[in-house]
């Protein structure tokens, strides 16, 4: 009579929680792997019609410099030097060659570098966006927030109404607005013109806040509506009512499980308003005079200065990607769930398994 085979000890406690931390782990770099090769993939599409815009189009810019007393031979000249004789796909191979590298080429009329002028006008917008999204999260967060603890009431048919009429607005018609009233009648801000953040924070906020007040405002109104649905919804899920009953507060309730599991789609809509609030940044800084990348751009679409055009926009484009991934990350962070599930669906099974 053979004895007999005592299994091993359940995988539980600790064991099992170390074996679905290097399940995690392990299924990690696959979401993070597609969305790098998305990125580049979209970079290169956006990279290949940034440069087609400029190829594509009627200006001479031989000509153009050269004026109307240049010769035939002169402007051909002109052209080996740019490096337009060239074929179209060793010209976009070269370009997005020297881009990659930081070098985005020199502006035909002032031969100054594109990656200078870029520099200079770009920390603009991102201080302005920056502000903006931040005003815009306080703002539509803590609407949505209201709203969805009043659900029904006085305040939740308030914010509904704003956020609809918000959502309606321009920015360029916002800002005017605000210039009217905190510029022209009350006093209290300037109604344009900037300031660098590293000479003066104060100054810069003064100056910085109405544009960003303007910009943030369509944001803050999608931002307030998605978080007053998911959180309406998530608080009447059962794990709510079974915290309230263990004596948890309100507050940490909300604060510590409810906000974090209803900020996804809200923290999608942060991401999608990126691309939007730099849109309308090209309105805004006509408005405000403020020296930001829009207004390079466009002062080189009336030139017809296409390397700093192309310029402008493949930076432009940089910064969006770079921002959906920051909020991918902050989503990922915000439901490892949904991390451990896209590194496949064993891995997911395992871990209930391991629970």
């Amino acid at each position: 009579m053979t004895a007999p085979v005592l299994a091993g000890p359940p995988r539980t406690g600790r064991l099992a929680r170390r074996g679905s931390g290097r399940r995690r782990l392990a299924g990690a770099p696959r979401p993070l792997g597609r969305l790098l090769v998305t990125t580049a993939t979209v970079f290169v599409l956006a990279s290949l019609l940034t440069f087609a815009l400029g190829a594509l189009s009627d200006a001479n810019p031989a000509a153009a410099v050269l004026g109307d007393q240049a010769t035939p031979a002169d402007i051909a000249r002109m052209e080996a030097q740019f490096g337009l004789d060239r074929p179209l796909y060793a010209q976009y191979l070269s370009w997005l060659g020297h881009a990659l590298t930081g070098d985005l080429g020199v502006s035909w009329f002032t031969g100054v570098p594109v990656a200078d002028s870029v520099a200079q006008a770009l920390p603009v917008d991102l201080s302005i966006a920056g502000l903006a999204l931040l005003l815009a999260v306080l703002i539509g967060g803590g609407a949505g927030i209201a709203a969805a603890l009043n659900s029904g009431g006085r305040i939740d048919r308030a914010v509904t109404l704003v956020c609809s009429v918000l959502a309606t607005l321009p920015p360029f018609l916002i800002g005017i607005v605000l210039i009217v009233v905190f510029a022209v009648q009350l006093g209290a801000l300037p109604t344009g013109g900037y300031v660098p953040l590293g000479q003066s924070p104060g100054e810069w906020l003064r100056y910085a806040v109405l544009p960003a007040f303007a910009l943030s405002l369509d944001a803050a109104a999608s931002i307030a509506r998605q978080l007053r649905t998911s959180l309406v919804g998530t608080l009447r899920e059962n794990y709510v009512t079974g915290a309230e009953m263990r004596g948890f507060s309100a507050r940490r309730v909300l604060f510590g499980h409810v906000l974090r599991n209803a900020a996804g789609p809200a923290l999608s809509v942060l991401g999608v308003s990126v691309p939007v609030i730099l849109g309308g940044a090209v309105v805004t800084e006509k408005i405000f005079n403020l020296p930001g990348i829009a207004q390079l751009s466009l002062q080189s679409a009336e030139q017809h200065d296409i390397p700093v055009i192309q310029g402008t926009l493949l930076v432009t484009v940089a910064v969006v990607l770079v921002a959906n991934i920051g909020v991918n990350a902050a989503l990922t962070a915000l439901n490892p769930v949904a991390r451990g599930r896209s590194g496949g669906g064993r891995g997911a099974a395992g871990e209930g398994g391991a629970s």
